[in-house]
């Protein structure tokens, strides 16, 4: 499960290289399968999301709004769910280009946010409904608008669901460390814009 993170992580990073102004959500998915290809993926276990400007605000299930392309002032998202030998991996962050200071802030509190709620599991043992709860109060607290619809789900080795279904946000018990992802996505509470996200949850902090 940590190789499958890592090499997540990894191609997450490559598909950053890549992003550049002008290019589309599309032209970016068809740079991310080469960067796959170049690290030996197996197989996708969820399709490559890379969400642009307007679209950082759309939750897993909405469709991008169409013909957008990242702005010389902009951000943008990636969320991979990857197999690496069998195993899952589910990786995502926001990326601010060019002088856009708010979206910064936002990607930077997705971060932050995220980290927090993490250090609740590992010192509190909160349970994962109890990790949502928090994770939304924050937000609030922060000035940023939480994305109830993200309630983080369980990995393992390929497919997940045979080994145990539901939602991280619907768990009543702590969440086992190495199996679960905690999934953070938050908006401005005006403007059209968002970040997002999520790692998986382990013992030591990044």
């Amino acid at each position: 499960m940590q190789r499958a993170r890592d090499l997540s992580w990894t191609a997450l990073r490559g598909i950053r290289e890549r992003m550049h102004p002008g290019i589309s959500e599309d032209e970016a998915r068809a740079e991310a399968m080469q960067v796959f290809a170049e690290l030996g993926m197996e197989r996708l276990w969820h399709p490559v999301i890379i969400r642009i400007g307007p679209n950082t605000t759309r939750t897993y299930r909405q469709p991008s709004l169409p013909d957008v392309r990242l702005g010389e002032n902009d951000s943008y998202f990636i969320d991979l769910g990857l197999v690496f030998d069998g195993h899952e991996g589910d990786v995502g962050d926001t990326f601010v280009i060019g002088h856009a200071p708010e979206r910064l802030a936002c990607a930077q509190a997705a971060r932050a946010l995220f980290h927090d709620v993490a250090g609740m599991w590992r010192h509190e043992g909160l349970s994962g409904r109890k990790l949502y709860d928090y994770a939304c109060e924050r937000a609030e607290a922060m000035g940023w608008r939480f994305n109830h619809a993200i309630k983080g789900h369980r990995v393992s080795d390929f497919p997940h669901s045979v080994h145990k279904g539901g939602d991280l946000g619907d768990l009543d018990h702590t969440p086992a460390k190495g199996l679960w992802i905690l999934e953070i996505q938050i908006a401005h509470p005006t403007e059209p814009f968002g970040a997002f996200y999520e790692d998986l949850l382990v013992e030591s902090a990044p």
